[in-house]
Order: structure tokens, then sequence, then C-alpha cells
């Protein structure tokens, strides 16, 4: 057992303030409790402006930080936008939000202007929350909180049972939050995942302060709420899954093309594009280059539920990448920014394997004596990067401000610096 887990287990973190009442929690020693209802009930979802302007007020007045969550439609509609937000604050109680009525939350964003956002795993819920004007100033994540913790599962099911007692009913994670009305059930599985989410901060943060890491996750979820919107993925149509099977430049044409296509049915149709066709059905195709509809409905994922017009359209698409000129053809591949890949490294440049070796084995070490995971104490990237292209001169002050450059923040430079200069070191004699 971790020094986390054995805090997780100490009772004292089943208490902190604003959870249920003491005897609906289990004893460090007993079974978990179900958590089946939220303490004022199911609120009702706001979905006018009349009811917005009311939440806003109130969460304006509530005290301390404030738990926030969003559910998505992913598998269902096309792109990530959010379908519903819950919040939670001291004083203000649980509030569920409908976006799409209610599709412009600047105004809460801006009433929360300052106040610390609690979220889990916030980097899947902020662009979203972005889209619809809300932009957190501060934020405490209890998922990357419970990676630096060491805790070995970092789901919030997971983490509300092994560190505050209680059971949260995951069932509805996965179903399609666009329906509308949306069933009781979903609301209230909605409004429990932001119960006790501000409990579960405060637990974290006495064990990230007892295990002298609070600071390290400061400057991480301080990166977070800092860091600019991800760029557009450069072409996007190169992850279509099973891609590795295709390797001539007309057959990636034709996955360009019907992967474009697909993309715009989906987007129009607001489906999700593997709704529309799927990844295996465009490899297929690619792979096949076939000459007709006829040729076309005999492959998997064209079968006889396509219709005729269905068929016609796709076959468009693959008809119009093997017109094209071979100029206009996608290489194979993608343009490398950065190092090839490691497996690549013994034949290009053996002494640089040998410092990524020994950069690995050192960082693994460093992490499993911190209780970490190895990517939460440093970037594989720019381990790789660091020993592809190591400093002129290999000492502390080249090695930080390499690190500095690529990102780390400065606690992670400061842990992992004495380990990356040996390492780096290693065929220097």
């Amino acid at each position: 057992m971790t020094d986390a887990q054995d805090t997780a287990a100490d009772s004292s973190l089943r208490t902190s303030g604003g959870t249920p009442p003491e005897d609906a929690g289990s004893s460090a020693a007993g079974a978990p409790t179900p958590l089946l209802e939220p303490r004022e009930g199911i609120p009702p979802v706001i979905a006018d402006e009349a009811a917005l302007a009311e939440v806003v007020a109130a969460f304006a007045a509530g005290t301390g930080p404030v738990a926030v969550d969003a559910e998505r439609a992913s598998g269902y509609r096309y792109g990530q936008r959010a379908y519903l937000v819950q919040l939670r604050r001291e004083g203000a109680g649980t509030a569920l939000i409908d976006p799409v009525a209610c599709p412009d939350l600047s105004g809460l964003g801006a009433a929360l202007s300052g106040v610390e956002w609690v979220l889990h795993a916030a980097t899947q819920d902020l662009p979203c929350l972005r889209e619809i004007g809300m932009v957190p100033t501060r934020i405490f994540d209890t998922e990357l909180a419970g990676r630096l913790a060491g805790f070995p599962r970092v789901g919030l099911g997971a983490m509300v049972e092994g560190v505050l007692g209680y059971v949260l009913e995951k069932g509805h994670s996965a179903v399609d939050w666009s329906t509308r009305p949306l069933p009781e059930p979903w609301l209230r599985y909605a409004a429990l995942d932001v119960e006790l989410l501000v409990d579960l901060r405060d637990a974290l943060e006495k064990e990230l302060d007892r295990q002298g890491k609070l600071e390290w996750a400061l400057e991480e979820f301080d990166a977070i709420a800092a860091a600019p919107p991800a760029e557009p993925r450069k072409d996007p149509w190169r992850r279509t899954s099973g891609m590795h099977k295709v390797r001539r430049r007309r057959q990636l044409g034709v996955v360009r093309e019907l992967w474009q296509t697909r993309d715009r049915i989906a987007q129009r149709r607001d489906v999700s594009p593997g709704k529309v066709l799927s990844d295996a059905a465009i490899v297929e195709a690619a792979l096949a280059l076939p000459s007709g509809v006829h040729a076309l409905s005999a492959l998997n994922g064209f079968g006889h539920r396509m219709g005729r017009r269905q068929l016609e359209q796709w076959q468009a698409a693959v008809d119009r990448a093997k017109a094209l000129p071979d100029t206009a053809l996608p290489q194979p591949g993608q343009p490398v920014t950065g190092p090839p890949p490691p497996r690549a490294w013994a034949d290009k440049d053996p002494a640089a394997a040998a410092r990524l070796s020994a950069a690995r084995a050192g960082v693994s070490a460093l992490a499993e004596e911190l209780g970490m995971p190895q990517e939460n104490l440093v970037s594989p990237d720019t381990v790789r990067r660091l020993c592809w292209e190591p400093p002129a001169v290999v000492d502390a002050p080249a090695v930080r401000t390499a690190l500095a450059g690529y990102g780390a923040r400065p606690w992670q430079v400061e842990q992992v610096t004495p380990v990356l200069v040996a390492a780096l070191a290693t065929n220097d004699a």
C-alpha cells in the first residue's frame, strides 16, 4: 500500500466539510456506501434566460470552490460540444444547465472568474466549456491530483470510493446526452457527479500536502488553466483506424477523400462520423480501389443495408481520388518535426539510443520513488527530444534551460534535471 493509499484509507478523509451526514458514509474498514440521491434532490434543468440569471446570481454569491462538470454526446453527435453542464458550490447548491437552450454561459463564467473550479480530468471538459463562454482562471483537477499522489485508479468513481467511502452510480456515462428531455435517472447521475467533487478536492489537497507535492500540483493546474486552445490537428484523416495497412499513395488519396466526404456529411447531419461510415469501411475501400458501385457494395461496411444513393456518393469519392494526378496525392507518413521513432535510434544514432535508454531507466526509477506515473513526472516526448539533440554542453543549467523550453514546469525541471544530466553524459567518456 502506498502512502497515498494509506491516507485515502484514513477515515478523516471521509468527513471533510459538506459531505453527507457522518452516519451515511462507511468507516475506514467498512464497505463503501452507495450514493443514491443528491442532498437537495435533483434540481430542475435550467433551460431559459430567466432561470439562468437566478443561477448566475446564486453562484456568484456562493462561497469556496465550485465543482464543474460537462456531459457530451461522443459517439452520437458531431464534435465535442457540451449538452449538459453541472455545477455545485457551497451556498448555491447544485445546478444543471442545458447549454443547447442556453448556449451563452459567459455571464456565469464571468461570475465565477477568480473562483477555483474543481474538475475531474479538466482537459476533457475545458474545450467544450470554452465554446459556451466558461473559461476558468484557476482550477483543481482531481484526476491529475490523484495521479500525482500515486493512486493506482484515478477515475472519478474509484477516487470517490477510495478517498471518501461512497460509491457513485456510473451507468450513464456513455449515453446520448443530446437526448431531450433528459431522463430523470440521467439527471440524478449528472448531479451526483458534482456532489462530492469539492470534498474530494479537499481530501486530495491534504494528501498532496502530506506528501510534499501540493506546490507541484498547483503548478500543473496553473499550466492547464493558462494553456491556449489546441491548434486544429493537421491532416486528421491520417488518424483513421487501420491506416497502418494503407501503403500506396493512391490508396492514401482514397482514405483522405472518403474521410473528408464523411466528415462533411456528419457535420451537416450533426451525427458522429462513425455512424455515417466506419473507419474499417474507409480502409477497406482504399485497399480495394473498387471500379464501381457493384464492386464497392461487395466490401465490408458497404453491404445490403446501404442504399444505392449512398453507395454512389462513396464511389464518387473513390473515383475523385483515383483521378487525381500523382502530384496531388498525399505522401506516406506525416512530416517529422521531432526525433525519429525510438526503434530506429540504434541504427541512426547509437549514442542517442544509449542516452535514451539511460534516461528512461532514470526517470522510471525516480517516478517510482516519488510515487507517480512517469508521464506526469516529465513528458516522454521531452525526454526523447533532449536525448536526440542534447545541449552542446551537458550540465545542469543547460538541461534546465532545455527542459523549460520544452514546456516542463519548474517542479519537473528541479526533479528530473540530475537524472537527465547523468543520462546525457552516458557516452561522453
